[in-house]
Formats: structure tokens, C-alpha cells, sequence
């Protein structure tokens, strides 16, 4: 199991926003978390990505139990995992090869050769083999977020957290990167993608949490 939540209370400072949290995703799966803004979707994400301390309830993802997770532990849990935001969050002042390159160096890569390599082989899987020279503001939304979820592989995660990552797309863009993302999940990775785009989950059917009144609910997908 690749991520575990048992009774879990997510917090915010001394806020309760959600109780009792369940859930568990395996390695292969694809699970759509859904609610209103405000509801607790990125609380829950950044729970599990370490911004948020884990005070109440079990928990564990890729093996870091967050109950006991310490400040020295995060960057090694976040090596392990793999964070796509709405608002792509690339580096303005570099092209794309040297957004990935940074990523790279931060995480404690120091081989130029298989730095390229792995660079060139990410770029390559979102279709964005050759825009490696582009700066960000020369390519398309949908391309950034391309480049977003290649900068989410690089170092081969097991999870990939996605916090609406459709959430500034068109809907023909938004498809293009549910196909892309759909493909990852195929080869491997679990994937837990917060939205609130229900005609995007109802093209791409797949298990849904819902966040509602604090709490998490299993969802029948034809019932959205």
C-alpha cells in the first residue's frame, strides 16, 4: 500500500477541517478526491506531502509513517512522491530542461550524463521531447503542465499528488492531460488527483472520494 490513512484528523493550526479519514491506494490505482472549494481537498494533499503535521490518526506514504514524520524527513518524502499544482509552479527566469535540471541538483543528483538523460527521457514521455530550450511563457498552459508532470517523474515516485491539476486548462487540454495521467497510472504509479471538473470524471471514470460536512465518503460514480 502506497499511501494509508486511518482515522485520520487533518488540521490546520488548531482548525479541524476533516475527521476520520480512511483510505488506502495501491500501486496501479487512480483515485479522483471531489468537493467544494474549501472543503479540505489540498489540506488532505499537503497532509501527505508534509506541510501539514499528521497530530491524529495513522498514517503512512511510501513508507514515511507521518505520524513521526520529522522536519529532516520531508525532503525525503517529497523525493519519493510526485506534487503536480493548478498553477504549474516552474521556475520563470530558466528554460524547461533547466527547471527539471534544478529539480535534479536539489534532490542530490550530481552525474551531468544521466542528469541529461533523465531530463531528456521525462520531457520525452509527456511529449514535450523537444521544447527543453522553451522558457515557460513561450509555451501553452497545457504544455506547462506537460513539463509540470514530467518535473512530478524524475525521480521515479511511486505516488503522484495532483492538487486540480486541470484547474487552469480548457476542456480539450484537460483531456489531453487526463490521458497523459491516465497513462502514468497504467504503468505503475498511484495517482490521487483532487478536482472539481465532473465532466472530466465522468469522461475518465475512476474510483472518487468525496469530501463533504468534514468527512470523506467512498462515491458511487454514476451518482456524482
Amino acid at each position: 500500500m502506497v499511501l494509508a490513512l486511518k482515522n485520520a484528523s487533518i488540521l490546520q493550526r488548531d482548525n479541524l477541517i476533516l475527521s476520520d479519514v480512511n483510505l488506502e491506494l495501491k500501486l496501479g490505482e487512480f483515485i479522483y478526491l471531489i468537493g467544494e472549494t474549501g472543503s479540505g481537498k489540498s489540506s488532505l494533499l499537503k497532509t501527505m506531502y508534509g506541510d501539514l503535521p499528521l497530530t491524529k490518526g495513522e498514517g503512512t506514504v511510501s513508507g514515511y509513517d507521518l505520524k513521526n514524520l520529522k522536519d529532516n524527513d520531508i525532503p525525503h518524502l517529497r523525493r519519493k512522491l510526485g506534487i503536480v499544482f493548478q498553477d504549474f509552479q516552474l521556475l520563470t527566469d530558466r528554460n524547461i530542461y533547466d527547471n527539471l535540471l534544478f529539480v535534479l541538483k536539489a534532490t542530490g543528483w550530481k552525474d551531468k550524463t544521466k542528469m541529461d538523460n533523465k531530463i531528456n527521457e521525462v520531457l520525452k514521455k509527456v511529449g514535450m521531447g523537444t521544447k527543453g530550450h522553451k522558457m515557460p511563457f513561450q509555451i501553452s498552459g497545457g504544455e506547462q503542465q506537460r513539463v509540470a508532470i514530467a518535473r512530478a517523474l524524475l525521480n521515479d515516485p511511486d505516488l503522484i499528488l495532483a492538487d486540480e491539476p486541470t484547474g487552469n486548462l480548457d476542456p480539450a487540454t484537460s483531456e489531453e492531460i487526463m490521458i497523459l495521467l491516465t497513462e502514468i497510472c497504467k504503468n505503475g504509479k498511484a495517482i490521487l488527483m483532487a478536482t472539481h471538473d465532473y465532466a472530466l470524471i465522468l469522461k475518465f471514470p475512476k474510483n472518487t472520494l468525496k469530501i463533504e460536512n468534514g468527512r470523506v465518503h467512498e462515491t458511487v460514480q454514476t451518482h456524482l
